[in-house]
């Protein structure tokens, strides 16, 4: 379960690395507004980490663990300041300051999105999460009640190096850098895996067998609007709800090398909104939970691999795509 999303032009989402609280709200008013080569391997159930009987098979081209995860570095922006100069590279980062509430818009085309920026001049990094195009990128500050007013704005003309860039870096859904134990973590489950389907087994299996769905906190938040998934904190715990799930995987995925988008949409049956993982590696994995194709992006779901369904989690199928990040 997640707390449910108004449409994308009237989405709120409170937005840090560091760990502001992400919040979607409806009704936001503002005044005018890769794969890899080499040769492939298939591993049997058992023999690689995350093996076992319900590991499947994995192939995929030769994978070698990361060992220096690399975030930008955005601490010298100064603030009133939109910094483009990394948009094609899948991110654009902003410093404010402010008395008062501030807003960072976010505008290509038809979609636009609307983030929590701090007010205290804390540089923050945003994803490129809608390809290519005319971007408008606008600080809002907060006048009264939902309304709010443009201070300055910037527009970049994006041409993405790669469509996976925005999907290998950290964003308001999985925060980390290269000293987060879930970096540390993810280092370990792969240091021997042969392939990117192996490395794709090892950390999603990690995450389905030792995080437990958390019942109580999904109810909790089912009434009450902000929440920010914290991938150190679940590791640590081993409790969440769905976000935490994907947020933690694709934390760890992500700092690996290997793309992922977090999904949130709806599942069948009741609409229930939800979270899961897209994710594209150059091999294949396949168990009776998981079908993971080559070059192509393919459903993860490891809240319900975790919990075989819910209330709160749907029954696995009849997924409808809303929101990616």
């Amino acid at each position: 379960m997640l707390q449910k999303a108004g449409s994308v032009k009237h989405e709120r989402i409170t937005r840090s690395l560091g760990r502001v609280a992400l919040a979607l709200v409806c009704a936001f008013a503002l005044v005018a507004m890769p794969g890899c080569g080499g040769e492939g391997n298939e591993a049997e159930a058992i023999g690689f980490p995350g093996g076992g009987a319900d590991a499947g098979t994995a192939t995929g081209a030769a994978f070698k663990a990361v060992s220096d995860v690399k975030v930008p570095d955005i601490s010298g922006l100064a603030p009133l300041d939109i910094d483009t100069s990394a948009v094609n590279d899948g991110y654009v980062s902003v410093a404010a300051e402010s008395a008062e509430r501030l807003k960072f818009q976010v505008t290509n085309g038809e979609m636009t999105y609307n983030y929590d920026l701090p007010n205290d001049g804390t540089p923050t990094m945003y994803p490129i999460n809608m390809g290519d195009g005319s971007y408008l990128f606008r600080v809002m500050q907060n006048t009264s009640g939902n309304n709010y007013v443009e201070l300055y704005s910037d527009t970049a003309d994006v041409s993405l190096g790669s469509e996976f860039l925005p999907f290998l870096l950290p964003n308001m859904f999985c925060d980390y850098d290269g000293s987060s134990a879930c970096v540390a973590k993810a280092k370990e489950l792969v240091a021997n895996a042969a392939n990117e389907g192996e490395a794709l087994s090892a950390i999603c299996l990690f995450v389905v067998d030792n995080v437990s769905y958390d019942n109580d906190k999904a109810q909790k938040l089912a009434t009450t609007s902000g929440y920010a998934p914290n991938p150190d904190e679940t590791l640590e715990t081993k409790t969440g709800i769905c976000f935490d799930y994907s947020s933690l995987a694709a934390a760890m995925l992500r700092s690996q090398g290997i793309p992922t988008k977090i999904v949130t949409g709806y599942v069948d049956p009741n609409n229930i909104y939800h979270a899961w993982i897209m994710v594209y590696i150059d091999g294949t994995w396949k168990t009776a939970q998981f079908n993971v194709e080559s070059k192509t992006w393919s459903r993860v779901d490891t809240t319900f691999a975790s919990t075989g369904g819910s209330s709160f989690v749907g029954e696995g199928v009849g997924y409808t795509d809303r929101y990616v990040y």
